[in-house]
């Protein structure tokens, strides 16, 4: 009887998030207000009464909801008792953070620097994403393996839902492909760019000089980490797989899998939104998950 908590990435992001936090406890609060303080705007007034637009923006969206996940995980206490952890792509952030294998202000100054790294290389190279549903992992690799141009699988996120990325071009050509193979969808994405393919390699590697820089801890449980899957707890292999992440793809389904075989009953998914919990019943419907 295990339990695994569990932070979502990128657009689950919704305006209003966290402002219960914000109003309901005087430690949210100041936490809060120390991001705002670190990142030099009032990202709290974007999160609480901003438009859709505003939150759209990665520089925003990134740090809005690694705030409203490690803010959440720290109110709940006691109730915060991980045997395993796991973020889905900017979500590692906010898990490591929670299971104090770094601090609240390293996370966020790093998941900052993210989101401005990616941002940029986001603007140097037009490019896109796709979800492919209803098509074995296989197929995904071996079709995008075939096309010339940059198109990787992505975002592994349950058994026959499978997001692709890469460039304009290479997307629409296996997007394409993928129909053709017998996809039940093929779905563009609305994202700024290729995230989790090699056209991510300028900001991993500005990204690696930032991580390198910062002190890791040993954290209170394992970290299923991105690109591998795997149950980690020694600082220089976390650092060393965050780095990788920024081009690798996301082993969500694998994390799960992994977590499940490992003994985990119960996912507690910590955040906004509740994708993450769908995505595990799509693993194993058995399975017990909630929001925090």
């Amino acid at each position: 009887m295990k339990k695994a908590f569990v932070f979502p990435g990128q657009g689950a992001q919704f305006v209003g998030m966290g402002k219960d936090l914000y109003d309901s406890s005087a430690e949210a609060k100041a936490m809060f207000e120390k991001a705002n303080e670190i990142l030099g705007f009032r990202i709290t007034d974007l999160m609480f009464s901003g438009t859709d637009e505003d939150l759209r923006q990665t520089k925003v969206t990134q740090p809005a909801i690694f705030l409203h996940s490690v803010i959440l995980a720290n109110t709940l206490g006691e109730k915060f008792n991980p045997d395993m952890v796991a973020g889905h792509s900017l979500g590692e952030f906010s898990a490591l953070v929670a299971a104090r294998a770094l601090s609240f202000e390293d996370g966020l100054v790093l998941v900052s620097k993210r989101a401005m790294a990616m941002q940029k290389a986001c603007e140097a190279v037009p490019s896109t994403m796709a979800a492919i549903i209803g098509l074995a992992d296989d197929v995904v690799e071996g079709i995008c393996a075939g096309i010339y141009e940059v198109v990787v699988p992505a975002n592994y996120n349950s058994p026959g839902q499978l997001v692709i990325s890469g460039s304009i071009k290479g997307v629409e050509i296996a997007m394409e492909k993928l129909k053709e193979a017998g996809a039940k969808r093929a779905l563009p994405l609305k994202v700024g760019g290729a995230f989790h393919s090699p056209l991510m390699e300028p900001a991993r590697h500005e990204l690696a000089q930032a991580i390198n820089e910062t002190a890791f801890n040993t954290p209170i449980c394992p970290v299923y980490q991105n690109v591998n899957a795997n149950a980690v707890t020694d600082p220089a292999q976390i650092k060393e797989n965050l780095i990788a992440q920024l081009t690798s793809p996301v082993r969500w389904t694998q994390i799960m899998q992994n977590m499940i075989a490992d003994g985990a009953t119960t996912f507690v998914e910590v955040g906004p939104g509740a994708v993450l919990q769908g995505l595990v019943k799509k693993v194993n419907k058995d399975i017990e998950a909630y929001s925090a």
